[in-house]
């Protein structure tokens, strides 16, 4: 068995264009479905998985770790996150194809199950991006809420900490309490509820204010409180919060999560398997978490071959805690791609399926071709004109 080809289809989902990676081999009917969706970078990323092509056609496909390695160590220039998400598209589709070389789910060549179900959570909307990002006043952000709750689901996220700097306004900190306690009173006790800081704190004093702020609402998680990049402040941050700490979509490299977690600067690792390298990466840094009593909770805000491979993850990693999922981004989010995620009373079932257990529909891809995404981040401008972090 050798791969023939990889080509990939660019799916415009609104704020998001998924970039799907299909690689074919030289065994009739065998293929592989893969996902390196990354915000804002699709034509960047469909560029770096041409690049790699060349490098492992002709390879046996279920060389997962060697393939990876070829494509990490062979392009001589370290990848960043437009390379490392190339990679974890084609390495996601490898492991489609030996599951179904084999006959067997991803999950069991991962080291089998470890749970019966996996819990997961949704944002305001059930993912649709306006809501996700656009629900700060505490009313619209109430009815959304128990809308997903209505939906059937035991734990929801909400992104209400406003653009910040160095230093935060009495205003700010009091309409994000407020926003905490109208959130908790209108979904209960029983609903878990994590916030998203999205990075915008620039300071530990800054984090830790909306921190204390929102404690009493017992959030499950704050995640990215402050911009990845400064572990020290991080871990300062971890240090006095009363909330556990979240935090690693924006890492792409084990040993950037290894200095956190040699800090203990977070309490729950959040890498992103369409960025990090792929199931065999995630694995890793989910090894390394446990050993430092961190959890871990993918981050995926991608499509829904990217919800598949986060399931299959999930059914077989031990320190896992919640599973991000957005399956209301578009209404069509189960027609692009037919697949094995069934939530039943809040939590994905097990999924079978040998592979990924997953078929796309090209005729659906291309009627939602490549478009410029909704961009978001140009709200993040101070009064003044200083411009912040998303």
């Amino acid at each position: 068995m050798r791969i023939a080809r990889i080509t990939t289809k660019i799916v415009n989902a609104e704020m998001r264009n998924w970039v799907f990676v299909r690689v074919d081999t030289d065994v009739d009917g065998l293929y592989g479905w893969g996902e390196a969706t990354l915000e804002w970078k699709a034509r960047a990323v469909d560029g770096a998985i041409k690049d790699l092509e060349p490098l492992i056609v002709g390879r046996d496909p279920r060389d997962i770790e060697q393939l990876v390695r070829i494509m990490t160590k062979h392009s001589f220039w370290r990848l960043g996150v437009i390379g490392t998400s190339a990679i974890s598209g084609i390495e996601l589709a490898l492991w489609d194809i030996f599951g179904k070389s084999v006959g067997l789910p991803v999950w069991r060549l991962l080291g089998g199950k470890v749970r019966n179900r996996v819990k997961v959570y949704t944002h305001l909307g059930m993912g649709d991006m306006r809501s996700v990002y656009e629900s700060m006043e505490i009313g619209v952000m109430v009815d959304k809420a128990r809308a997903v709750v209505e939906s059937g689901y035991h734990a929801l996220k909400a992104v209400f900490i406003p653009y910040t700097h160095y230093t935060t306004a009495t205003k700010d900190i009091d309409h994000a309490a407020r926003m905490m306690e109208s959130l908790r009173a209108a979904v209960g006790p029983d609903i878990e509820i994590m916030v998203d800081f999205h990075g915008r704190p620039a300071s530990a004093s800054a984090a830790l204010a909306y921190i204390d702020a929102i404690a009493a609402g017992v959030p499950m998680f704050v995640e990215e409180v402050m911009p990845p990049g400064d572990n020290a402040a991080l871990a300062q941050v971890a240090s006095k919060s009363r909330v556990p700490i979240a935090t690693g979509e924006r890492l792409v490299d084990r040993r950037e999560f290894d200095e956190l977690l040699r800090l203990r600067a977070v309490d729950i690792l959040q890498p992103d398997i369409c960025h990090c390298g792929g199931l065999l990466e995630a694995k890793k840094i989910a090894a390394m978490a446990e050993a430092a009593s961190a959890g871990v909770a993918p981050h995926n805000p991608a499509g829904p071959i990217a919800g598949v491979a986060a399931l299959h993850f999930a059914v077989s990693t031990p320190n896992h805690v919640i599973q991000e999922e957005m399956v209301g981004a578009v209404p069509w989010y189960h027609e692009v791609v037919r697949g094995p995620i069934r939530m039943i009373d809040g939590y994905w079932q097990i999924p079978e399926a040998p592979g990924l257990g997953i078929e796309v529909d090209e005729f659906v891809c291309d009627a939602h071709p490549f478009e410029q995404e909704l961009i978001h981040s140009t709200h993040a401008v101070l009064a003044d004109g200083t411009v912040v972090d998303w």
